[in-house]
């Protein structure tokens, strides 16, 4: 019997993958309808109601779509995979693998790289908000007397949302896909609806609109970008979730159902706008034909926003546990909602942190139209750092010549910079918020990994010679040998652990058998099981074993160690005791000059004191495991 796949299988599994993609993938940008519009023509910088400015807006956002979504994201950038993975972190490794780079050069990569992915937690606070919200105030639409229930009601379905994901989205996520599905048509049916009345608005796919308008009201226009990028968040969403269902899946889901709905709702808001400038209070929901209509189409845009929310939610908890992977976040506890699906994770402590943050801007900010200051500035700059480094992708490994490089940098660029720019003068008006909060996740990234650097450069002063020392004990020099087997997790392979030094000075033992564990991080996303491990045998009962970890997997020493039976070493857990060094961070005092501001002593400190364990971080058996702890100086 054979099991040849035939055409129709292929496309059914792309139409399958395509659609679970529309739940996870396009959830922030198909929320963007309930508040761009109303935004460039009701905004604080409002655009005048005239046909020529409907229809060079309209413009503005069928090209803002074309060349960042399409053309920049879907068509280009997605193909800069690092093993299939997407997202700033994997585009930051590529980045980084440019060989003869200076030093200088490294470090500037990979600072854009982390100040791009501390904005993306800017971002999933100010989704849910802003989203949540200008769904929940359609119900001002319904009638004025709700106005009152707006913000409570936001808030109560956030605390709902965040208190959910201690559950997982896998019981709710097979929903996603279909409900995404029918919010897209509903958007598509909308704004069909409205473009029948007046058919004039299809003319906007014309750039020459765009172009007219910016010739015409050069500073309006420019103001107005700051609102025109409102239609494009959630364009990196589609970079940053291609690990889950490949490029293919996106590209065919966004071309042919998402991009052509999506457009044809701001379509039918514009020629609505015309038809009734008043509308303008809210577009998005005054597009329902019937007041009956106005309820069903809150209560579908509130379950859309939350499916979005949920979305930049999961995308904050993958970020964080490939933060901590690539050491750049100190260890917290991670769980796993999910038994087959390994990317399904929740991080308690971010999620209590971006629900309080949250709540603090619905109820600081108060309205979308406040929020929407805040949003498009942490979107644009993130918009830009993919540009930067993709073009040192394109340049540095697809090894394209200078000519045709600057072309593809200079094009969107100027793009990005456009909107960055338009968005820039709303920093007092609440852009202050994401940039504040992303410079505040960049300090913590950046001192950590500073911090574990000289760390690990001080212990190493201190260390001995790892095959000095085995040669020591070799030639019979050495402490009494007991029964057992002792593992040392080591960031050093090549030297002595401190906690094996600690442990000889204070028993005076040392086990038949040693083994010196060292952990790699790779900047893969995953390291497939065969290469997991790697044994090397040593004089006098000794062996040091190499574990890899992609920044996506999950570290299990255990099961590393049950690996280790392929290259002839095997472990009886009960007979095997896990040595870790305990370092405790001393301060130098505010007299003494360190190698770190003092601001950042502090911070490292205290995020060191309140790390999670390596035990419960590699999963070892707390039973099996004893800690050597020790002072350090930074």
């Amino acid at each position: 019997m054979t099991s040849e796949h035939t055409p129709n299988d292929h496309h059914s599994g792309l139409a399958a993958t395509a659609l679970a993609a529309m739940g996870v993938v396009f959830g922030d940008i198909g929320t963007s309808p309930l508040y761009t519009m109303k935004e460039v023509f009701g905004g604080p910088h409002a655009v005048p109601i005239t046909a020529d400015n409907v229809l060079g807006i309209l413009s503005l956002v069928f090209w803002a779509l074309t060349i960042t979504v399409s053309l920049k994201y879907v068509l280009f950038i997605t193909r800069a995979d690092n093993k299939g993975e997407g997202g700033i972190m994997a585009l930051t490794a590529l980045a980084l693998r440019t060989a003869n780079a200076s030093p200088r050069l490294l470090w500037a990569m990979s600072a854009l790289g982390i100040f791009g992915a501390a904005l993306f937690y800017g971002d999933a606070v100010i989704t849910p908000a802003m989203s949540v919200l200008s769904a929940v105030e359609g119900l001002e639409v319904v009638t004025p007397l709700l106005k009152p229930y707006v913000l409570p009601t936001t808030v109560a379905i956030l605390i709902a949302l965040f208190f959910f994901q201690r559950h997982g989205t896998a019981a709710v996520g097979a929903l996603f896909g279909p409900v995404m599905m029918f919010w897209f048509a509903t958007l598509g049916a909308l704004g069909l609806w409205n473009v029948i009345q007046n058919p004039s608005v299809l003319m906007a796919v014309n750039p020459w609109y765009a172009i007219a308008f910016i010739a015409t009201h050069k500073g309006l226009a420019f103001l107005a970008l700051g609102s025109v990028v409102l239609a494009i968040t959630g364009g990196e969403a589609l970079y940053a979730d291609m690990g889950h269902f490949g490029r293919r899946s996106i590209k065919w889901a966004w071309f042919s159902y998402v991009f052509p709905l999506l457009y044809l709702n701001y379509l039918g808001q514009g020629a609505l706008i015309l038809s009734d400038p008043k509308a303008v209070e809210n577009p998005f929901f005054l597009l329902a034909p019937s007041e009956m209509l106005l309820i069903p189409l809150v209560a579908l845009a509130t379950l859309a926003t939350v499916i979005a929310s949920q979305a930049v939610i999961s995308g904050a908890f993958s970020l964080t546990s490939q933060a901590m992977q690539l050491g750049y976040c100190p260890r917290i506890q991670i769980k796993f909602t999910s038994d087959r699906e390994k990317g399904q994770i929740y991080v308690p402590n971010i999620n209590w942190l971006l629900l309080l943050t949250v709540i603090i801007v619905v109820l600081g900010f108060r309205s979308s139209s406040n929020l929407a200051s805040a949003y498009g500035i942490a979107v644009t700059l993130t918009m830009m750092i993919d540009t930067i480094l993709a073009f040192v992708v394109v340049r540095a490994l697809w090894r394209w010549s200078w000519p045709r490089a600057a072309l593809f940098l200079v094009f969107f660029v100027v793009v990005d910079f456009a909107f960055f720019s338009a968005n820039v003068i709303k920093i007092l008006d609440g852009g202050w918020f994401p940039l504040t909060l992303g410079l505040s996740v960049y300090a913590l990234l950046s001192t950590w990994k500073l911090g574990r650097k000289l760390l690990y450069e001080r212990l190493k002063q201190d260390s001995i010679p790892l095959e000095t020392f085995v040669a020591s004990v070799g030639h019979g020099v050495g402490p009494q040998r007991v029964d057992g087997t002792s593992i040392f997790l080591t960031a050093d392979p090549d030297s002595v652990p401190r906690a094996m030094l600690h442990n000889l000075y204070h028993n005076k033992v040392l086990h038949e058998r040693v083994v010196l564990l060292h952990v790699d991080m790779e900047d893969v996303p995953q390291v497939p099981e065969g290469e997991r491990v790697r044994v090397e045998s040593m004089d006098a009962g000794f062996h040091r074993v190499f574990v890899r970890y992609g920044f996506k997997d999950s570290p299990d020493l255990p099961h590393a160690m049950a690996l280790c039976a392929a290259h002839g070493l095997t472990f009886e857990m009960m007979e095997t005791s896990f040595f870790l060094g305990r370092e405790t961070v001393v301060r130098l005092p505010l007299s003494q000059r360190g190698r770190m501001a003092h601001w950042r002593q502090i911070l490292f400190t205290w995020m060191f004191r309140n790390a999670d364990t390596a035990t419960a971080f590699f999963k070892i058996p707390p039973n099996r495991v004893v800690e050597l702890g020790a002072q350090v100086e930074l």
